[in-house]
């Protein structure tokens, strides 16, 4: 894996996360693949693509605040691959007006789908317990 491998999935990551506090669709819809799947962190529920869009598009699930640590962040390229386990600490407001705040590790995993371009196709998150 190269330098700019890492940086380009961390940049993508950022924007992941940037699109989610401010209710981007536009940029979700460009960096999510077709067959997206998210797995929650508070409670573990699978989500498909056009879930997670319909909850933002509808403001049911925002995210007031995403705070990454890109610097201690795992990052590897397998062949088409790319994989960032991190790190966040977040708040978000569920479809039933519920906040959560958590610390989590996560997992994201990346499909190449141009030189140079990645789709999100995995995230999963696992909330630290203190």
């Amino acid at each position: 894996m190269s330098a700019s491998d890492r940086v380009t999935l961390l940049k993508y990551d950022q924007s992941f996360f940037d699109a989610l506090v401010a209710g981007d669709l536009a940029v979700l819809e460009e960096l999510l693949a077709d067959d997206f799947i998210l797995v929650g962190v508070e409670d573990g529920a699978v989500a498909d693509r056009r879930v997670l869009l319909d909850l933002v598009a509808s403001g049911s699930l925002r995210f007031p605040r995403i705070h990454s640590f890109p610097d201690e962040a795992i990052v590897r390229v397998i062949g088409t691959a790319g994989i960032v386990v991190g790190r966040t600490g977040m708040n978000f407001t569920n479809p039933d007006g519920t906040t959560f705040s958590a610390g989590s590790r996560y997992t994201h995993v990346y499909a190449a789908d141009a030189p140079g371009g990645w789709r999100l196709v995995s995230a999963q998150g696992t909330a630290i317990k203190a």
